[in-house]
């Protein structure tokens, strides 16, 4: 019997190996295929888009936020994976009622490198999910030999329109932004505040003005409205699943990285 605990503190007993999964994070969706669990995967949500095949093989259950429990229920899953910023409190305290519930909880790098130890040992995917983190490693120290005499930026992360929303503290974008040189305008506020664009950039250092293509689908034209209160800071459009998405999809974001490095 396997016995372990997730990344909210909740001890997990599994005497087989779980078989039926059911994911409800579309970026750990892309994680357990390329954990070699395509075959395993039996509902995931609307928004799991990567593998795009995934979309007409597997069936879909809700959203990130509301979810289908009866089209759930009827899978039969063995395990339901939930994030704890993704999914909320009371979606998860529901599905426990159906089987077992893992819920991962990312902020770091090295958090991302314990969620997929974890599912290397409850899928017995160990040997691939050792493969992808010494990927990741290597990749992660090359990229910081690429970044380290890249002059830190002041930047805004900004995550939503009316109202404009921001990404603070505590978040797996802000750190991100660290690893890239990018000082986060908002790091003295928490997870993702609503800010006043007027108060934006108030001794006018700001350099950069982020806007992701997620969740809300920024515009070049949103740029120029946003840019226009500060001194002269730029706009550039980043991917947003680069910046939010974690597990295997972190290779793709240390290439991608060096491109929006090259072009700013």
């Amino acid at each position: 019997m396997k016995q372990l605990k997730d990344q909210v503190g909740f001890s997990h007993s599994f005497e087989i190996t779980p078989k039926r999964i059911v994911s409800l994070v579309p970026s750990q969706t892309e994680l357990l295929y390329d954990l070699g669990l395509e075959e395993n995967i039996v509902g995931i949500t609307k928004f799991c888009v990567h593998p795009y095949h995934l979309k007409s093989t597997k069936k879909t259950v809700g959203g990130t936020k509301k979810v289908n429990y009866d089209k759930i229920r009827e899978l039969n899953p063995d395990i339901i994976i939930c994030n704890k910023e993704e999914n909320t409190q009371e979606i998860v305290e529901e599905l426990k009622k159906i089987c077992s519930v893992w819920v991962t909880d990312i902020f770091t790098i090295e958090d991302n490198f314990q969620m997929i130890t974890d599912f290397g040992q409850i899928f017995n995917r160990r040997t691939e999910a050792r493969k992808w983190n010494d990927k990741l490693t290597f990749a992660l120290s090359g990229f910081k030999e690429f970044v380290k005499d890249i002059p830190v930026k002041k930047v805004a992360y900004f995550i939503w329109k009316n109202p404009y929303m921001v990404a603070g503290s505590g978040t797996f974008i802000d750190e991100l932004l660290k690893l890239n040189h990018f000082q986060n305008q908002y790091a003295s506020r928490e997870r993702y505040p609503e800010i006043d664009l007027e108060k934006m950039d108030p001794d006018g250092s700001l350099d950069l003005a982020l806007l992701s293509s997620e969740p809300f689908p920024f515009k070049a034209e949103d740029g120029y409205d946003i840019v226009k209160f500060t001194n002269s800071a730029q706009a550039i459009l980043v991917d947003g699943e680069m910046f939010s998405w974690y597990g295997s999809r972190l290779l793709k974001a240390f290439d991608y990285f060096k491109y929006l490095h090259n072009s700013i």
